[in-house]
């Protein structure tokens, strides 16, 4: 009649299985983890120069504003329906009168000193020396990109809402050595 099927045969496509569980589940841990707590972002363009240098890319915590607000002067990564995700520095927040003359930043009439390098080589192409004066709504953020004049960020497409915001930028990761500002 019919052979029957050796014991060890059926260990070994239990063990089989029992691996390939493990490397799918491992799989699945770490897609979440990239979904929904963090990610690489690279930079793209000189708006954030010369803190954060084109092609350098930055670990990105999406969990952070799950559970706290952006703070002022920190960098993050916006998803700018228009054209991309991109990065830049929070400036304003809710409910904030914000202005920006003359290279000096107003928080509700009074001076704020940014204590970063700010970049005012223009790139000859997109020269924006817009003065701001504006109060932020609420649940939106006010961004601008280091490299002032050579920036496209809340002069031009407005503030962004707090639904748009992906992430903080932690560290750079890649190129591993450098100078990092």
């Amino acid at each position: 009649m019919g052979e029957k099927m050796d014991i060890t045969d059926l260990r070994g496509v239990k063990e089989f299985i029992k691996d390939t569980m493990k490397y799918i589940f491992i799989i699945i841990v770490v897609l979440l983890v990239y979904l929904y707590i963090v990610s690489f972002q690279q930079v793209i363009g000189p708006s954030m120069q010369p803190n954060y240098q084109e092609g350098e890319i930055y670990l990105l915590n999406k969990l952070k504003y799950k559970i706290t607000k952006p703070k002022r002067f920190e960098v993050i990564v916006l998803n700018n329906k228009k054209s991309k995700f991109m990065i830049k520095r929070v400036i304003g927040l809710p409910g904030e009168h914000i202005e920006y003359k003359d290279d000096t930043l107003y928080v509700n009439g009074n001076v704020v000193a940014e204590k970063f390098s700010k970049n005012l080589t223009p790139d000859t192409t997109k020269i924006l020396e817009k003065n701001v004066d504006l109060v932020v709504p609420e649940n939106c953020y006010y961004v601008m990109g280091d490299n002032r004049v050579n920036s496209e960020d809340s002069r031009m497409f407005g503030c962004v809402l707090e639904k748009d915001i992906i992430g903080k930028v932690e560290f750079r990761i890649w190129p591993l050595v450098g100078n990092k500002k």
